[in-house]
């Protein structure tokens, strides 16, 4: 045990962690020849396209250092805020990071918050400055602002590029020398951290594990915590580029479990794996439960594929444990699942991983929360959607969910901070200075305004380096009014939106625009209107695609036109009546992106 090290690659989006990881695979040879590639651990086809880590990927290298042989379990985390859920599951199967900062750029954001996260769980940090190669790099400059946030030594800090392969000695040195042992004991009952899962069509489910105490063989009977199931781990080993079996794994190794199991509800990140035979007391501590930013609704295009819909969402959940859903319906759209997402980018992802990984083409409604409802009866309800909201004549009030909201930012970006808050409704409660240039500000807001595009708003005007946390604190009643959107008099549930009186005119009008833009010219004109029950407060019209029917008159008496042009009306209206608007998929979310 003495000769493990596990440890994780910390780092703001961009800051060249995967570059840098790819460099260790290649010094200690754990991937050689055609294997070699960019990024080698991103082995998503999205990861690669949009040049972003989605998920966590775990590989063990060998290492030898002054003649001894060592096993190195790395953990390669995303940099964008809306993953931070797989940082802190990497986090807890970890002894230590690699805290990665640009040369060119500082520190960020991610930087921080991933930091704190991993001081929280105990973690040893190895503080690098990658990218020193380029013109830019700024390493003494950097070098200060670490020192001021880890009051660590100068000295402690190594300079390295993920592109030369320049410090990639030093940092697996540091890792063996610095990174302490894990700290099992391989003599008590078996107690395996779950962190990850994915789902293989032709094996089941295959559990991603860090083994706490104790030690797991080929064949042995394990059970999981959480439903005293009990399972044949058919194979157990460790991740290199590939799974490599082993015949017995012992405590401080990260490792994979496959059991045969083939439903995805009976494995869940966090879980706790022991042996039937001499279990353990007490599950590990899990993560801490994660908090959905966005809901939406999905739905499959296609009626038919509703249970379909359904299994690929939860084979994507055992890979994403961020999501979470539960099934509703709606008038326009049928069937489907009200989802729970971390932020905008993580939607965009499941919806393209759901089209890539499964075939599944799905239409995802405008994100929203769930309302309380009270009528003139003193009766009360639960609306998760627009639709389902009584008629306004029955309505007493509405309450909505409000949060409170902790937001934490350098000094320089009050400013910006605040005009954004309140524009959301929001009510300042308190501010202080932490440390430093540090500042925590604490809000009272209604969860429906920060649902679209506050979090991406805030990220931009802080420059990333504004981190956000809420809880739920009460619903207080809101001045709430439904806006419904009509094509041709026929309303679009999925586009109907519960929004602030105040707000509605403005929201309506700019939604009127932009469907215009999206909706394609038919045979008819098509009317788009905003309305509050019965009161229109927006028009659009996207004008009919006309033929020239009057082309083939030469001269002559203008009656034959005029008949020629009487016959096309009727025809035009005879269309209109039977003809069906199809919104594109582009509309839907078209109204997350207003700004």
């Amino acid at each position: 045990m003495k000769n493990i090290r596990n440890f994780c690659i910390i780092a703001h989006i961009d800051h060249g962690k995967s570059t840098l990881a790819d460099r260790l695979l290649e010094r200690t040879e754990t991937v050689v020849g055609k294997d070699m590639e960019d990024q080698v651990l991103d082995d998503m086809e999205l990861e690669r396209e949009r040049g972003i880590t989605i998920k966590s990927h775990a590989i063990q290298m060998d290492y030898e250092l002054d003649g001894e042989k060592y096993a190195l379990n790395l953990i390669d985390t995303p940099g964008h805020v809306d993953f931070s859920y797989e940082v802190s599951r990497s986090i807890a199967a970890c002894e230590g990071a690699l805290l990665i900062v640009d040369a060119s750029q500082g520190i960020q954001a991610q930087t921080i918050s991933n930091l704190y996260m991993a001081i929280d769980n105990d973690l040893e940090i190895i503080p690098v400055i990658n990218k020193c190669d380029l013109e830019s790099a700024k390493p003494e400059e950097v070098e200060d602002q670490i020192v001021d946030l880890l009051g660590c030594d100068r000295d402690e800090i190594i300079r390295a590029s993920g592109k030369t392969g320049m410090g990639v000695d030093e940092i697996l040195k540091a890792i063996v020398e610095r990174v302490p042992a894990p700290k099992g004991d391989p003599n008590a009952p078996l107690q395996a951290l779950v962190f990850d899962s994915v789902f293989n069509p032709f094996r089941g489910i295959i559990a991603y594990f860090k083994i706490e105490n104790g030690s797991i063989k080929t064949g042995e009977l394990v059970k999981f915590f959480s439903n005293d199931k009990e399972y044949h781990a058919d194979e157990i080993g460790v991740l290199r580029l590939n799974m490599e079996p082993r015949k017995e794994l012992s405590a401080g190794n990260v490792g994979y479990i496959i059991s045969g199991i083939k439903s995805s509800k009976e494995v869940k990140v966090g879980d706790t794996i022991t042996s039937v035979e001499n279990p353990c007391k007490n599950p590990i501590e899990g993560f801490e439960e994660v908090k959905p930013m966005v809901f939406a609704g999905v739905y499959p295009i296609d009626a038919e594929d509703f249970e379909n819909l359904r299994a690929s969402l939860e084979k994507l959940q055992l890979n994403d444990a961020s999501l979470t859903f539960q099934p509703e319906s709606s008038a326009a759209l049928g069937f489907g699942f009200r989802c729970g997402f971390l932020g905008l980018l993580h939607m965009e992802i499941i919806q393209e991983r759901l089209g890539r990984e499964f075939d599944m083409d799905v239409i995802t409604t405008v994100p929203n929360v769930s309302y309380k409802v009270y009528d003139k009866k003193g009766g009360v309800t639960e609306v998760h959607n627009p639709s389902g909201l009584p008629e306004a004549n029955y309505i007493d009030h509405i309450e909505e969910p409000y949060i409170r909201a902790t937001i934490i930012t350098q000094a320089d970006y009050i400013g910006p901070i605040m005009t954004l808050c309140l524009s959301k409704r929001g009510e300042l409660v308190k501010q202080e200075y932490i440390s430093g240039n540090r500042m925590e500000m604490t809000f009272d807001m209604p969860l429906g305004e920060i649902v679209i595009d506050f979090y991406d708003k805030l990220k931009s005007i802080s420059k990333g380096y504004a981190s956000f946390d809420y809880h739920i604190s009460d619903f207080r009643e809101s001045k709430l009014v439904k806006l419904d959107i009509l094509l041709n008099g026929e309303s679009v549930d999925a586009l109907s939106t519960l929004t602030h009186a105040d707000n509605a005119v403005k929201f309506g009008r700019r939604m009127c625009e932009k469907l215009k833009e999206l909706i394609p010219r038919q045979q008819f004109d098509i009317a788009i209107q905003a309305a509050i029950g019965a009161k229109i407060i927006a028009r659009e019209t996207v004008r009919q695609v006309r033929k020239d029917v009057t082309a083939k008159c030469y001269g002559g008496d203008i009656t034959r036109k005029r008949k020629l042009l009487e016959k096309q009306k009727q025809g035009k209206k005879r269309m209109k009546q039977i003809g069906t608007v199809e919104v594109p998929q582009k509309a839907f979310l078209a109204v997350l992106k207003l700004d």
